[in-house]
């Protein structure tokens, strides 16, 4: 069944990686309290994902931070060593909180899982993006096959 306005976002633990090395992050301590906005993409390094979907989302962080966002995610399908590359890769860091969902059990729990094998990608989440109040989804933009309309950042904005 997928995420759907009204519903409490799952909680999951996953590993993230920070000064310390790998440690457990649990998305209901991530959502708890919080206004998040948090963002999937099919994959790190990926074309629409590094030109434009993560660097909106970095450029226009002062913006969300102004509209009460405490939070900004970024959640992809690869380990914590990918995300942390593609956030220092795109001055990220400190900006957005990457969140890898190496095994893809968040994307599953979420229901917006995609088969990108034909592109040699396994099994991936689906581009989209998601307001979250203090852990109830309040937006859920999914986009349809090969579109970067909906997930955007300046699309969040206007809804934030």
């Amino acid at each position: 069944m997928t995420i759907k306005v009204g519903d409490t976002f799952p909680s999951v633990t996953l590993k993230h990686l920070t000064t310390n090395g790998l440690e457990d992050v649990s998305t209901e301590s991530l959502m708890k309290g919080k206004k998040v906005v948090l963002f999937s993409v099919p994959g790190a390094f990926t074309p629409t994902c590094s030109a434009k979907h993560l660097p909106g989302f970095v450029n226009h962080i002062q913006e969300f931070k102004s509209k009460g966002i405490e939070e900004v995610v970024c959640m992809a399908v690869n380990d914590p060593f990918v995300m942390n590359a593609w956030a220092k890769a795109n001055s990220a860091e400190g900006k957005v909180t990457m969140l890898p969902d190496g095994n893809g059990t968040l994307t599953r729990a979420l229901g917006l899982e995609m088969d990108g094998a034909g592109y040699g990608l396994g099994q991936r989440s689906q581009r989209f993006a998601m307001l979250i109040d203090n852990g109830v989804v309040k937006a859920v933009n999914v986009e349809k096959p090969g579109s970067f309309e909906v997930s955007s950042a300046e699309a969040m904005l206007k809804i934030a």
